[in-house]
């Protein structure tokens, strides 16, 4: 049996009119979204323009070592990453792909809402990685997610006994709510444990389920020193350097730098990422870090020094994502990828939300059903009752 072989033709390499006809194209496309954008009511001229005076108001200095900085954050996340999804699916995946992906999802978290970027990151995951499925990839989410649930944990308890104010709550007309109203502050504390022992009692058969099929995606947890090397030391060095770029952008902008001021702002950008369903927590951020910042400054530096942090953080993120697409799927291969992970992500956070329902209207018509075959047997028994004996 003969195997036919279809070679093809050499490529001939680009000429030089071809290649400025490619460039004049990418330019006016360019030029046409950006003009589409600000008639569909997106100011992406001001965007820029607040960019560029964000970058000129401090010292080039500091940009530099703060981009240079971010960089090092999202490459050694990805590290951590790479770690986790390479214990799982051995042969999978390489770094590169891994540092793409994820670099995609930080940069998209600056313009969808609700963390979509996030989505986006792990269903590419699931298209790139060999042999890897959605559960899995979410598994793996959440073993990476551990330091970060740590660290934010100790911060805000630092915030709440060392940072003075972090209980002067008002109560009605007095103060210290805590000590004032005891009962009710155990009644709130005992019913959060009971919330809490409900859903696990709910759900966990359900997670049950899902666990024995991610357990694959966590199989690095079985491994505690894999787990240290792979995954919890690049997380450590990626906190320092998202650290760095908080104290380079502190300084830029003349704020004191100091243990608690960078806690403060670091426990404020978690609480508005918990609380923001804006793209990029744009004005959320904003008004966190302007009260965090309230003993450290003016409220005016402050919320300069969050939007000018946040402006040139997301240029870029975003550059940076552009370049690591191109230059490891190829620009029409990534970008098909991209669109196809954003639209798939749309697509099951549709499904999963018409799934919650679909799970509460069949509950509601169990009950309904159950209530009805009560009621029949009561009538049952009353009819039995009331007929005479033969």
């Amino acid at each position: 049996m003969s195997e036919a072989v279809v070679t093809s033709a050499p490529s001939v390499p680009d000429g030089p009119r071809r290649r400025l006809r490619r460039i004049a194209a990418w330019v006016v496309g360019t030029l046409i979204v950006i003009g589409v954008l600000e008639l569909a009511g997106i100011d992406v001229v001001g965007w820029f323009e607040q960019l560029w005076d964000s970058v000129t108001e401090i010292s080039i200095g500091y940009v530099i070592l703060g981009c240079l900085l971010q960089g090092a954050q999202t490459t050694l996340t990805a590290l951590g990453w790479y770690g986790i999804l390479r214990y799982a699916y051995p042969g999978g995946v390489t770094f590169m792909e891994v540092l793409a992906a994820y670099a995609v999802g930080v940069a998209l978290n600056n313009y969808v809402p609700a963390n979509m970027g996030t989505f986006v990151m792990l269903l590419m995951y699931v298209a790139v990685v060999r042999g890897a499925t959605f559960p899995g990839v979410l598994a793996g989410y959440m073993v990476q997610k551990i330091f970060y649930l740590i660290i934010g944990t100790l911060i805000y308890l630092y915030l709440f006994t060392a940072v003075a104010g972090s209980f002067d709550f008002q109560f009605g007309n007095e103060r210290d709510a805590i000590s004032n109203h005891p009962l009710l502050t155990l009644g709130i504390i005992g019913g959060a444990i009971f919330l809490v022992a409900l859903l696990l009692r709910i759900f966990w058969r359900w997670v049950k389920v899902m666990w024995e099929k991610a357990k694959q995606g966590a199989a690095i947890l079985g491994d505690l020193r894999a787990f240290v090397k792979w995954v919890l030391l690049p997380q450590m060095g990626g906190y320092a350097a998202k650290v760095g770029v908080i104290i380079v952008f502190l300084a830029a902008y003349g704020i004191p730098v100091s243990f608690g001021s960078v806690m403060s702002v670091l426990g404020s950008n978690q609480l508005a990422n918990l609380l923001s369903f804006t793209p990029g927590g744009v004005g959320v951020n904003q008004a966190f870090n302007s009260f965090a910042l309230a003993s450290y400054t003016t409220t005016e530096t402050a919320t300069a020094y969050s939007l000018g942090q946040q402006l040139i953080t997301t240029a870029f993120n975003t550059g940076f994502a552009i370049i690591l697409v191109c230059v490891v799927f190829g620009w029409s291969g990534g970008s098909k990828l991209v669109k196809d992970s954003y639209d798939d992500a749309k697509v099951r956070k549709t499904e999963m939300g018409e799934q919650r329902q679909e799970k509460k209207e069949a509950k509601r018509q169990a009950r309904e059903e159950e209530g009805r075959r009560g009621l029949l047997g009561v009538f049952r028994r009353s009819a039995d009752v009331d007929s005479p004996a033969e």
